[in-house]
Order: structure tokens, then C-alpha cells, then sequence
């Protein structure tokens, strides 16, 4: 059983050997356990820092291609040198490498396909009272989306098993945490979290410049995600909002007819067709959603069986 822990890097030179000086050398199941720097466009020293601390797997982009995109890149890497199962962990050492496993023995057991760390962000010092909320909520609108029970579903501390990922796919270019989720929750994957203390904050984080542009970011990445298993919800729901509105200007309209009230009532007629116009196209174009998700899905069982020729070599 090989274990790979990734690293994603961008300018980590000062935080990257006490990410690597806590990592477990030796786990309970684990027969090896590498270590993969991804380099997302550094330029300091990260990755002499990390061959000076004996790794020797690298993943290097010359420019900066983003957390989602480095976390797919290592994920191609890691499996391509036999990972059964693969840790996702930060350069900024916020996390506490010392529980990797604890976090691998879910899958280990094979009670999971994905373990998630949960910071337990109502403790943490250093995040405001808003950004707690957020988190909070952000977890509640990914749970209820993937049909999962995360009590924090941003955390990047994870752990993959070989299964999973062969069947998940990173689309969005802002981060994996999310779309990962609902992938998992749809494709019925076995998820589970356990709890962990983060370290004390090394910088500010580099994914985005403010609390807003996070909340917008991962939220685009939510419905993106939801938009392409199920799109159906939205756009039934969509769709009878604009009939239940369209229904009531015609009740209207009717009323006043049959009760003989005086006066030009076209303007509920118009409304109403409006909004009856509006809930067809959008039972319409949710049938043409669900339709590509159908093409989605089978286009993805052959993506699935390509990534088990690829890797099982």
C-alpha cells in the first residue's frame, strides 16, 4: 500500500521544512510514503529547499496555474507512480501533518473513499466571527448539494483513495474542495471527516485576495458543479416558480372578467403569458440539461475506464 502526500507550493521556502519534518514516516497499513512537491510557479527557493530535504517527486509549472489545477496535476503524478492513496496537504503549514494517519485509517479500514479533515473553525483563533459564519454556511449549502454531513467542507486536508480518484474530475480552475464533494456525493463515494487542531497561521492565504472574492469564487463553483449533476432541481424549480407567478395575474385577470369589474385588465394577461412563457423555457432547457448530464455521465465512465488503463500499467 503506497501512500503519496502532495504538497501544493507558491513561495513556501520558509514554511515547506516544517510541513516535511512532520510528515509521518511510518503509518499502521502503509508500506511506502512519498512525498510530491507541486511547484505552482514559485520563485524562491521552494523546490531546492525541498531536494535539500530529500524529496524526490515534483510536479513544476512555470507559472502559476492555480490550487485546482496543481491539486489535478498531482493527483495525475501520484498515480502514475502507484499511489493507492493520496493526502492533500498546504505549504503554509497550517495543517498538522502528524494526523495524516489518523486521516488514511477510514480508507485503510475501507470504510471510506474520502476523509476530510475538519479544522473545527468555530475554534479557531485567528478566523473572524464572519468568516466562521461563512464557513459554516458554506458547508451547509455543499452538504446540502452533495447529500453528505461535512461540518467543514472547505478544508484541503484530505485523503483520496486510488477509487475515488479515478472516478472524480477537477473542472473548475479556483479550487477542488468543493466541486470534489458534490462529485462524491453524487457518484454515491464514501465520505467521512474527522476532527483536527490547525497550526498557528504562517501568512495570509494566496487562493484569494478577501473574504468576498472567496464567497463569490467558491460559490460560482458550487452552482457550477450543481449545474452539471443536477440540473433538473434548478430549473423544475425555476420553472414552477414562473407557473405558480403566471397562474396568479390569469386568476386575476379571470376574476375580474367573470365579476363584471369595469376597466382595461391586459396588463395581467400580459403578465401572466410572460411568466408562463418563462416556466416553459425553463422546463425546456431542463430537459436539455438533463440530458447533457445523461451524455456527462456516460462520457465519464469512459474518462473512468481510459484513467484505469492509464494507471493500473
Amino acid at each position: 500500500m503506497k501512500l503519496f502526500v502532495q504538497v501544493p507550493c507558491l513561495n513556501e521556502e520558509t514554511t515547506l521544512p516544517a510541513v516535511i519534518g512532520t510528515i509521518p514516516t511510518t503509518i499502521p497499513g502503509i508500506d511506502e510514503i512519498e512525498i510530491l512537491i507541486i511547484d505552482d510557479g514559485s520563485t524562491d527557493r521552494t523546490v531546492d529547499v525541498a531536494r535539500e530535504l530529500g524529496v524526490r517527486h515534483f510536479v513544476r509549472h512555470t507559472r502559476n496555474m492555480g490550487l485546482a489545477r496543481s491539486f489535478a496535476d498531482g493527483i495525475d503524478y501520484a498515480l502514475m507512480h502507484g499511489a493507492d492513496i493520496v493526502v492533500n496537504t498546504d505549504g503554509d503549514n497550517q495543517y498538522p501533518q502528524d494526523r495524516i494517519g489518523d486521516l488514511v485509517q477510514p480508507i485503510l479500514r475501507g470504510e471510506a473513499d474520502i476523509v476530510v479533515a475538519d479544522r473545527q473553525t468555530q475554534a479557531v483563533a485567528h478566523f473572524s466571527r464572519f468568516k466562521k459564519l461563512m464557513q459554516r454556511f458554506g458547508s451547509w449549502i455543499v452538504n446540502k448539494a452533495a447529500g453528505t454531513d461535512l461540518p467543514d467542507a472547505a478544508s484541503g486536508f484530505r485523503a483520496y483513495s486510488k477509487r475515488s480518484l479515478i472516478k472524480l474530475n477537477v473542472i473548475t480552475r479556483f479550487s477542488y474542495c468543493m466541486e470534489t464533494i458534490i462529485q462524491a456525493g453524487y457518484k454515491r463515494l464514501a465520505i467521512t471527516s474527522i476532527p483536527v487542531e490547525t497550526n498557528p497561521k504562517t501568512r495570509e492565504s494566496r487562493l484569494f485576495k478577501n473574504i468576498w472574492q472567496h464567497m463569490v469564487m467558491s460559490g460560482s463553483a458550487i452552482v457550477r458543479a450543481y449545474l452539471m449533476y443536477r440540473p433538473y432541481v434548478i430549473f423544475a424549480g425555476l420553472g414552477t416558480l414562473f407557473l405558480v407567478g403566471g397562474l396568479i395575474p390569469f386568476t386575476r385577470y379571470l376574476i375580474l372578467v367573470t365579476t363584471g369589474v369595469t376597466g382595461d385588465h391586459v396588463q395581467s394577461l400580459l403578465l401572466g403569458v410572460l411568466l408562463l412563457t418563462g416556466a416553459l423555457l425553463s422546463y425546456a432547457i431542463g430537459v436539455v440539461a438533463d440530458l447533457t448530464r445523461i451524455n456527462r455521465a456516460l462520457t465519464e465512465d469512459q474518462l473512468e475506464l481510459v484513467k484505469l488503463q492509464r494507471y493500473e500499467r
